[in-house]
């Protein structure tokens, strides 16, 4: 399997249906918008695969200037419509024309970006003091919704490389992505020692919400309709063993790294 950042149809695969992708996915928590915002030497930020422009929005709110990049023009021109200014391109080919920024942002897209190629153009355009800032979602649903949603990706899609992959300790999988990033960070020469984050809050989702939420999600964005709607069916069933709604405690992870 290629790693993230490889996967380029996967990756710009998010716009197929950009309305439901803002609408089901949610924002970031308020502390951590505040930290980067207070550990930022000014307000221009850069917010690297922007998307639809949820933290972006939620960064000008705290009074920012955001410049979004994001490589899909259809996420692009949705997040536009919400008063973003978006470039079109990955950020390996963006051009900053000698642009600088008090901060840069990635919310959910990081592992997109080729790690090595990534920080050293950040460190290029933050100016000294900046941070960087990588955040995401920890997508974990209660163990009997995640066993459902494994078990069917299991026997629809058998070839993908997401079917081999047990309902498990999502958090501690996505904190050792965020340690590799912490390492190209430090690699670079450019930062001072990475500051890692953890940020816990409740949501409770109905069936609805949740089977609205999945097919934004990477395994399912470029899957045919009929086996979208075989692995909703079984997900939605155990949400309505549970009642019909859950309660789950979502984790935000980040790593800030300053700009030395």
């Amino acid at each position: 399997m290629p790693t993230s950042h490889q996967a380029r149809e996967m990756a710009e695969s998010f716009g197929i249906d950009a309305g439901r992708y803002d609408r089901a996915r949610p924002p970031y928590p308020d502390a951590l918008i505040e930290r980067v915002v207070a550990a930022s030497p000014g307000p221009v930020i850069l917010d690297v695969g922007c998307g639809t422009g949820i933290e972006a929005r939620q960064l000008r709110a705290a009074g920012c200037r955001v410049l979004g990049v994001d490589p899909d023009p259809r996420m692009a021109e949705f997040a536009r419509r919400g008063g973003i200014e978006v470039e079109v391109a990955t950020f390996e080919d963006w051009d900053p024309a000698g642009r600088e920024f008090d901060a840069v942002v990635a919310g959910q897209a990081w592992h997109w970006v080729a790690p090595e190629a990534g920080a050293a153009k950040a460190a290029a355009v933050l100016r000294p003091g900046g941070p960087l800032a990588v955040f995401a979602h920890v997508f974990e649903p209660p163990p009997a919704v995640a066993e459902a949603f494994a078990e069917v990706f299991r026997r629809v899609v058998p070839d993908s490389p997401f079917a081999g992959q047990p309902a498990g300790d999502a958090v501690a999988a996505y904190r050792t992505g965020f340690e590799r990033f912490a390492g190209t960070f430090r690699r670079t020469g450019a930062f001072a020692e990475p500051e890692h984050l953890r940020f816990d809050w409740e949501r409770t989702y109905t069936r609805a919400e949740w089977l609205d939420l999945l097919p934004t999600t990477g395994g399912l964005t470029r899957l045919p309709a009929a086996a979208q709607r075989e692995i909703l069916t079984a997900v939605g069933a155990a949400i309505d063993d549970l009642g019909g709604a859950f309660t789950k405690t979502f984790t935000t992870l980040a790593v800030v790294a300053v700009r030395a």
